[in-house]
């Protein structure tokens, strides 16, 4: 097999970050300097971002069976590598008073980043788990990387043991589906599907255990139980990773996949997955409304989220154009709207600089004391809750258009109670912002907020206002993703 140097252009993003591993893993070698390596790292995420832009004219091309690189795998890799450099941004503040290596961080964190690119290009089930399995095992390590708090170390051991489990179901359901097609690349594997319909019970069995470790890594209903112990013992930046990266390329696989396979026009598929979209709008709501950590209240919102993406992931047999605009538009809310509000606990709650910020009374009255990180946070909240004016509003009113084109009667009811519920815990949490009795004043909230954090996080709320009241370059954007 010979690789052409268009093939390589294409694949650059992939290379970048994975020379960009062993450049940091050298480093640390090298020498331990905590500014240097986080540097490098961003610096590298900032060049595969741009090669991304400038590789768009070149697009599609087949690498190799296993990668197809085309403007949606594109699309998606810059997704993943904004999350990257919010993570790594946000890393460098909570591991400031960290006594132990803190280099290893953007090592793991650059693993992870290539899993998920990877993730995005994948045209065969055999990178499909190979980016899944980059992307979980670096996160074990980054989930318990505050390794002397008990709290992270259990989280890191409950992802490890799940995680395996999800892996070995994937990997059954791949067998099922090789045994009856006798193919593993997407679009083989859907023209065999038409030919052998006569072993669809057993294409249907695959196709489930694939989707229940899917299923594990996306929190799907009844898969999620991890999520909010996980979100709430990891260090904050890597919850930031796990909502937003981790989350938005095995989304995009998922959607490729099921948009490949004539198994995505089952009615019996689409059933099942009208029933775990239900479960997961209202479990995540109801859940969400009784906590009182702002991790966990956070995790349970992503699982909300997730639901409401299901929707034009099952609305694709009426149009599947505009069902892959929507899951970009809503992507792209989702991802700057936790960029922001996991931003803001990340600056605040580091255990190393002062107390961990984790409990919500924690902060009330925080706009009298940072009012800056209040008005993002503040923000993001009326994002995720989709209040007019926020690019939160935008991505679900074409949710809702998706559904209701499809007839999907009752999920588009799931969606407005659900969003009803949403606002409800979100509101009741910005209330407490600005809140006059303030239950803290520890000396670290009394720490300048101008630094690259803070500016990061006020820069996603800023794109988060102006996209929400002009948003033509965000349809173009997600236009522009679907072109061939």
């Amino acid at each position: 097999m010979t690789i052409t140097f268009e093939q390589l252009i294409a694949l650059s993003p992939l290379l970048i970050v994975g020379l960009l591993v062993v450049i940091v893993m050298l480093s640390i070698a090298w020498q331990r300097h905590h500014l240097i390596n986080v540097t490098l790292t961003i610096t590298g995420f900032i060049i595969a971002l741009l090669s991304c832009l400038l590789i768009g004219d070149r697009l599609p091309i087949e690498v190799t069976p296993l990668i197809y690189v085309d403007k949606y795998s594109l699309f998606y890799s810059i997704l993943i590598l904004i999350a990257g450099i919010g993570t790594a941004i946000y890393a460098y503040r909570w591991l400031a008073g960290y006594l132990d290596n803190k280099e290893e961080f953007y090592l793991l964190l650059s693993i992870a980043v290539t899993g998920v690119i990877l993730l995005s290009m994948a045209n065969h089930l055999a990178t499909l788990f190979i980016g899944i399995e980059l992307i979980s095992l670096p996160l074990f390590g980054l989930v318990g990387y505050a390794c002397t708090q008990k709290r992270s170390l259990e989280a890191s051991i409950k992802y490890m043991l799940l995680s395996a489990a999800a892996s070995a179901f994937l990997l059954f359901g791949m067998a099922l589906l090789y045994a009856e097609s006798g193919s593993l690349a997407f679009a083989k594997l859907g023209s065999s599907l038409n030919e052998h319909i006569i072993h669809y019970p057993v294409l249907m069995v695959g196709l489930g255990m694939m989707l229940v470790g899917i299923g594990f890594k996306l929190s799907f209903v009844p898969f999620q139980l991890w999520t909010p112990d996980v979100y709430q013992g990891a260090p904050a930046p890597v919850a930031t990773f796990l909502a937003t990266a981790s989350k938005i390329a095995i989304f995009a696989v998922l959607m490729r996949l099921l948009m490949t396979s004539p198994l995505a026009e089952s009615q019996a598929l689409l059933s099942v997955l009208s029933v775990i979209a239900i479960a997961f709008i209202l479990f995540g709501n109801l859940m969400a409304i009784s906590q009182q950590s702002i991790k966990r209240l956070l995790g349970y919102s992503s699982i909300a989220h997730m639901g409401y993406l299901l929707l034009p992931l099952i609305a694709v047999q009426t149009d599947s154009v505009a069902a892959q605009i929507t899951v970009s538009i809503y992507f792209i809310g989702y991802l700057f709207a936790n960029l922001g509000a996991f931003g803001v606990v990340s600056i605040l709650s580091s255990p190393y600089c002062g107390d961990d910020k984790d409990d919500i009374s924690v902060y009330r009255g925080l706009y009298w004391r940072q009012p800056v990180l209040a008005i993002i946070l503040t923000i993001m909240m009326l994002s995720l809750a989709g209040i007019p004016i926020t690019l939160g509003f935008i991505g679900k009113f074409y949710l809702i258009i998706s559904a209701i084109n499809a007839e999907l009667w009752w999920l588009t009811a799931a969606v407005i109670v659900g969003s009803a519920m949403g606002l409800y815990y979100y509101l009741r949490f910005m209330a407490s912002l600005y809140s006059r009795q303030p239950i803290t004043n520890n000396q670290s909230d009394k720490q300048s907020n101008v630094n690259l954090a803070t500016l990061f996080a006020l820069l996603g709320a800023v794109i988060t206002i102006l996209l929400g009241i002009w948003p033509q370059p965000l349809f173009e954007i997600a236009v522009a993703a679907l072109a061939a």
